[in-house]
């Protein structure tokens, strides 16, 4: 029998699906950090060499995966200034298929809400 897939792994999935929407993109990884509640999960760089950090959110449906933390967001856009780079932002939402009531799991189908990067401007407010 298949188990539920951990709040890490369920993490892990969304930015596997991240990680590949930014590889087609063309940027080049840096740094990758994986672990839950860490950030960024991606430091990345792009053909100009300008510096991209990526916040990779997972959220379980019908949540909405595009919505974050505002105020927490303002420190770290300040820590992203600090070092030149510039913020992207990947919502991912994950469900089960047969009912949003019910937990994901491993090996099986999942459905997923992903809209893409969110540039995330750093600009003083």
């Amino acid at each position: 029998m298949s188990k539920p897939l951990t709040p890490q792994e369920l993490h892990n999935l969304a930015m596997n699906h991240v990680g590949k929407d930014l590889e087609k993109r063309g940027f080049e990884f840096i740094a990758i950090n994986s672990k839950l509640k860490k950030h960024p999960q991606f430091v990345c760089m792009d053909a100009n060499k300008q510096y991209f950090f990526v916040i990779v959110k997972a959220v379980l449906l019908p949540d909405n995966a595009n919505n974050y933390d505002v105020v927490w967001m303002e420190s770290f856009k300040e820590h992203a200034r600090d070092k030149n780079a510039k913020v992207l932002y990947a919502g991912v939402g994950l469900g089960n298929p047969n009912g949003e009531d019910l937990p994901i799991f491993l090996d099986q189908e999942y459905l997923i809400e992903y809209n893409g990067i969110q540039l995330i401007e750093t600009n003083l407010n």
